[in-house]
């Protein structure tokens, strides 16, 4: 049984044991003692068990079994003992925990303290740290002062047994890890991923991420006072960043370490799948006559720029009927409080990893993204070509559908305001031309019929190469679900579906693969902002 459950249940009690004493034993003090060791005994036995099915029943087994025992060894005890001084006495040599004057005894107990349970913690430094009476500490804290004897009992036994135990700190104390971190899915009001950028909360999440641990387990990890794991904990836990069972935590995030082994295939299957079809798709869409299609409108009439946008969008949404949805989103995904509805994703870096010299790596990477708003989408990729500028946070959604409604109410109005017209030139989305006229400078597709067209190229080519796919992603996938904890393995094989899809590794793959082969050129300094940004309509 949890340790609160227990308390409730002797919190519940305490009266009418005492009065079950008081009726039994030889005077007031004898039933003040006996009706205390009728409450610890009942307390340590609901703490053993689990399967209580009448706890009216078993607090008076127990209460008569002590009596018997009282009446057993009555001559042999010390009696008139009051309830007050019990907690003084019983603890016998474990009272000089509190004498000891030295800076370090001190020090130790201090931190053993931290490893008390909330309530006894409060109860401990109150009554003696602050010197305040138990009436009063019971008062405040809203608990029986019998309980408040109880816990000055039990805490100072678990602090010498504290005190008397060397706590092992594993290596997150000296050398803690930190994260690069994202989402699948859609973020919350409150955005999810600040609170992975601290670096307590990224070891408490690193600590169990493979089996669930009590706070005080984490804190020995981690070479913190418990106090702060414990706050931090319940934050986590409030997120759905962390899952609580039985006093214990664990993960609910997915967590990659990659080894040097697992990399290197990664890059290998990367490199193989986008040579296949980045060139494939380069050459089809220069044949196919697309490029020059009014419908594909984009004031800054250059193919290579053009191109930016259309490749990662097309690699992106092709091949889509092909995927094998074998795990649904709403089965991986979890529902944050704040409304947001998403993976969480984290990979931890090794320096220590050798890769290959031509090892591709992700810069200024995210994406791809996209947000919609009547019946429209903007999709985006930041990459090391591109200005950075997806925020990460609920206000880049915001920005975007302003993005959009300015696009929808300028093609439906012919114009916008001056400050409208200021804020989309300073991301880049539109300049004035020598005409004096606003023109968009990001690609626009007309509608879903030059979309489709586009991805249908894509579609062709993935489905001639589906088999091929297949078997390079397999060795793969195997080796990420095999490093997954059982746990989180429908969220990581969630992800793992979308390999050579809508997926940011895939796209940064064939575009290296273009602009090493010199088919794309790297854009002008100009055209950063506006790379790779596409308005369309939404299927």
């Amino acid at each position: 049984m949890k340790r609160q459950d227990a308390e409730k249940i002797i919190a519940e009690y305490i009266k009418p044991i005492f009065g079950f004493a008081l009726k039994r034993a030889k005077n007031e003090n004898d039933a003040e003692d006996l009706s205390q060791e009728i409450v610890l005994r009942s307390f340590r036995a609901l703490l053993a068990k689990d399967d209580i099915a009448d706890t009216g029943k078993f607090i008076w087994t127990v209460a008569h079994n002590t009596l018997a025992n009282y009446y057993r060894y009555a001559g042999k005890s010390v009696l008139g003992v009051s309830i007050d001084e019990i907690a003084e006495t019983l603890a016998g040599e474990e009272e000089n925990i509190f004498e000891e004057d030295t800076k370090e005894a001190l020090s130790r107990l201090q931190s053993e303290i931290a490893y008390l349970s909330k309530t006894q913690r409060q109860i401990i430094i109150a009554y003696y740290f602050e010197n305040r009476k138990q009436a009063d500490i019971a008062h405040e804290l809203g608990i029986p002062l019998g309980t408040v004897k109880w816990h000055l009992f039990e805490a100072k036994k678990d602090l010498k047994r504290g005190m008397n135990t060397m706590r092992k700190a594993s290596e997150l104390k000296f050398n803690p890890i930190k994260f690069g971190y994202g989402l699948c899915g859609s973020a919350g009001k409150d955005d999810i991923r600040s609170y992975l950028r601290s670096s307590l909360a990224q070891n408490i999440l690193y600590s169990v991420k493979s089996s669930a641990k009590t706070i005080n387990e984490i804190a020995d990890d981690l070479g913190v006072s418990p106090v702060y794991v414990e706050s931090e904990a319940e934050h986590l836990e409030k997120y759905g960043l962390l899952i609580l069972k039985k006093e214990k935590y664990l993960s609910n995030i997915v967590i990659d370490e990659p080894t040097s082994e697992q990399l290197t295939l990664h890059d290998a299957m990367y490199k193989k799948a986008a040579k296949l079809f980045a060139h494939e798709l380069f050459d089809k869409l220069a044949e196919s006559g697309l490029l020059e299609d009014k419908r594909i409108i984009c004031a800054q009439n250059d193919k290579n720029f053009l191109l930016w946008a259309l490749i990662p969008l097309i690699s992106a949404l092709s091949g889509e009927h092909l995927i094998d949805e074998k795990i649904k989103f709403e089965e991986a995904a979890t529902l944050r409080p704040d409304g947001g509805h998403n993976i969480c994703v984290a990979t931890v870096s090794n320096n220590n990893i050798v890769l290959p010299k031509d090892y591709v790596y992700m810069k200024n990477w995210f994406g791809p993204c996209w947000s919609d708003k009547n019946n429209t989408v903007m999709w985006r990729v930041d990459s090391e070509w591109s200005e950075s500028r997806v925020i990460r946070s609920r206000s880049d959604f915001e920005e975007t559908e302003r993005t959009i409604i300015l696009y929808k109410r300028e093609k439906e109005e012919g114009c916008l305001n001056r400050d409208d017209y200021t804020w989309l030139a300073e991301r880049g989305y539109i300049k004035i031309g020598e005409n004096g006229k606003a023109e968009w400078q990001i690609v626009i597709l007309a509608d879903n019929e030059i979309k489709r067209e586009l991805i249908t190229i894509g579609d062709k080519i993935k489905e001639r190469l589906n088999e091929e796919f297949e078997e390079l992603k397999k060795p793969y996938i195997s080796a990420v679900l095999e490093a997954t904890p059982v746990h989180m393995r429908k969220a990581q094989g969630y992800n793992l579906q979308y390999l050579f899809s809508s997926d940011g590794w895939f796209l940064l793959h064939c575009l290296k693969a273009l602009v090493e082969s010199g088919k794309l050129q790297v854009p002008k300094e100009s055209q950063r902002k506006a790379l790779t940004t596409v308005i369309m309509p939404k299927i």
